[in-house]
């Protein structure tokens, strides 16, 4: 049974930082790429950063050089660490195994003024 589970959202200034985990299960993890996505109501869920099973990553523009993607291959876990952020950035944070359909519960990140 493959498992996602995120931690590490919550509430925060605009300017701050967080560090985003996401631990996983049943899979073999080194050989994923995962990603990180986030969704606001009534938005479709997009795309933040992925990071393949050799450490290539990508951005969104609009998170590029604010935000990083890292594994651990250890510890079967992804981060996303979160700099500048800005009160757009707040959304439910997802993260995903690429090619399959195993989704985490989400973490909500709010960023206020």
């Amino acid at each position: 049974q493959v498992q996602l589970v995120e931690s590490g959202g919550g509430l925060v200034q605009a300017g701050g930082s967080l560090r985003l985990s996401c631990a996983a299960s049943g899979i073999i993890f080194s050989c994923n790429a995962m990603g990180w996505y986030r969704q606001t109501p009534g938005k479709e869920r997009e795309p933040v950063a992925t990071i393949n099973s050799g450490g290539i990553t990508n951005y969104a523009d609009s998170v590029k050089s604010r935000f990083t993607i890292s594994r651990d291959n250890a510890k079967n876990t992804v981060y996303l660490h979160m700099n500048s952020l800005k009160t757009d950035d707040t959304a439910v944070y997802y993260c995903k195994t690429i090619l399959a359909p195993y989704w985490g519960q989400g973490t909500q990140v709010t960023v206020s003024t």
